[in-house]
């Protein structure tokens, strides 16, 4: 299906006027209830700025650990050199100025009966419903040799910051002529199109500055992600599938599953073979963040949750979005996250006053740049089904950019992608 950006649009407005319109004047007049959330990033930013909007004189308390976030989406332009950092970085005053209680602490423990959550700083909160939105954290285990020590060497730059900034120092000091090595998890993992965003402006900037260099990917999944829109950039700007081409991809079904690495000789085995890299990027299996498994709601890396509120299936009280929670059909994106925020807010007033929540309707979109005034996109609408308990994408919403698009087309979308930024960041944090 190809994309109809009106219709997407139309249907998106009208799930949000729905979400809006069914619950929200009926949770306004009831009283005020105590909500914790965990995580300032794009899923708790959301919940939190939007519980306040719906509630105002609700306590809405967010804990982060960071006086500022660092977005990882648009933080492959930083890698591929076509973005500074500091665009990434948003301040958490915007949360503050909407009545906001921001507590710049890790959120270390919490009791489910007690109804409280701790920080390492000993503080203790109370609430009625608590929000986490903790992100991924890394299954070191799962790729011998591997550990947060070995990413100061082969980082995995899958968390923006210190390890962006790594990333694209070590492509800068890598003579002409040289291998990048770059890893590819097994679904599910953080923003499914993002490794292949990577590869590409990794590539361009070869292209530019390093051009007898090549590219190595090791997959371990055979297919991905938009991936006709990537090969096809690949094969226009890159040479992809020739014997001069920047990128080599080898799949799962070829081996590329990668089982361990030696930071020292920088070598990187992978089911077909050991390979030596001058810059290795290992993206790591993920699983969710930490305070999701210290609260016990994690089940097999990720956190069942009821759809409709994101209320876990497995400790009463506590709700999960975003990238931590089994969504299912729902990309682990900021774009989702944003999404549940929203709807998540809207659940958990209604059920702090014993109400019903109303229905959500979600959307996502997803951009990815593959070179300059290049870019292309994926869309969906979801409505819940409470049958299946289920996220379902809704038929003729949506849709995939034409393959077989110009390059004016590709130059419109990779502008609507530098938009979204930065409107959804305003949306979030502003």
């Amino acid at each position: 299906m190809q994309t109809t950006r009106r219709g997407f649009l139309r249907t998106s407005a009208a799930a949000a006027t729905l979400l809006g319109t069914v619950g929200l004047p009926h949770i306004a007049r009831a009283a005020e209830p105590r909500f914790v959330v965990i995580g300032g990033g794009p899923g708790g930013a959301t919940t939190a700025k939007y519980l306040k909007r719906y509630a105002p004189n609700a306590a809405v308390t967010v804990i982060e650990p960071h006086k500022t976030y660092t977005t990882c989406f648009m933080s492959n332009e930083v890698i591929g050199g076509d973005r500074a950092l500091s665009t990434l970085e948003v301040s958490l005053d915007g949360l503050r100025r909407h009545g906001v209680d921001v507590v710049e602490s890790m959120a270390t423990g919490i009791d489910a009966d007690a109804k409280t959550v701790t920080t390492e700083g000993g503080d203790t909160f109370a609430f009625d419903r608590c929000i986490l939105s903790p992100g991924v954290d890394f299954r070191y285990d799962a790729i011998e040799g591997y550990s947060a020590a070995a990413a100061e060497v082969m980082p995995h730059a899958w968390k923006a910051g210190p390890q962006t900034t790594l990333l694209r120092r070590q492509l800068e000091a890598m003579e002409d002529g040289g291998t990048v090595i770059l890893s590819v998890p097994a679904n599910p993992f953080r923003c499914p199109p993002g490794p292949y965003e990577r590869i590409s402006l990794i590539a361009h900037y070869l292209k530019q500055h390093k051009p007898k260099s090549k590219i190595l990917v090791l997959d371990a999944k055979d297919t991905f992600s938009k991936m006709p829109l990537f090969t096809q950039t690949w094969e226009m700007f890159y040479g992809y599938g020739t014997d001069t081409s920047l990128i080599e991809w080898i799949p799962k079904a070829d081996g590329g599953t990668v089982t361990g690495v030696n930071p020292d000789s920088m070598e990187v085995t992978a089911v077909t073979g050991t390979f030596k890299g001058d810059v290795v990027n290992i993206i790591p299996p993920q699983q969710a963040g930490a305070i999701a498994v210290a609260a016990g709601v994690v089940e097999d890396g990720w956190v069942p949750v009821n759809k409709s509120t994101f209320e876990s299936l497995v400790v009463d009280g506590i709700h999960v979005l975003g990238d931590a929670s089994a969504a299912a059909s729902m990309p682990k994106s900021a774009s989702s996250a944003n999404a549940q925020g929203k709807a998540v807010a809207a659940g958990v007033l209604a059920l702090a006053r014993g109400e019903d929540p109303p229905v959500p309707h979600l959307a996502n979109t997803c951009y990815s740049i593959g070179g300059p005034d290049h870019g292309f996109s994926v869309a969906a609408v979801y409505a819940y089904d409470d049958f299946e308990n289920a996220l379902k994408p809704v038929q003729g919403a949506g849709g995939i950019s034409p393959i077989d698009a110009d390059a004016e087309y590709r130059r419109r979308e990779a502008f609507y992608a530098h938009s979204w930024f930065e409107n959804i960041k305003a949306d979030i944090w502003s």
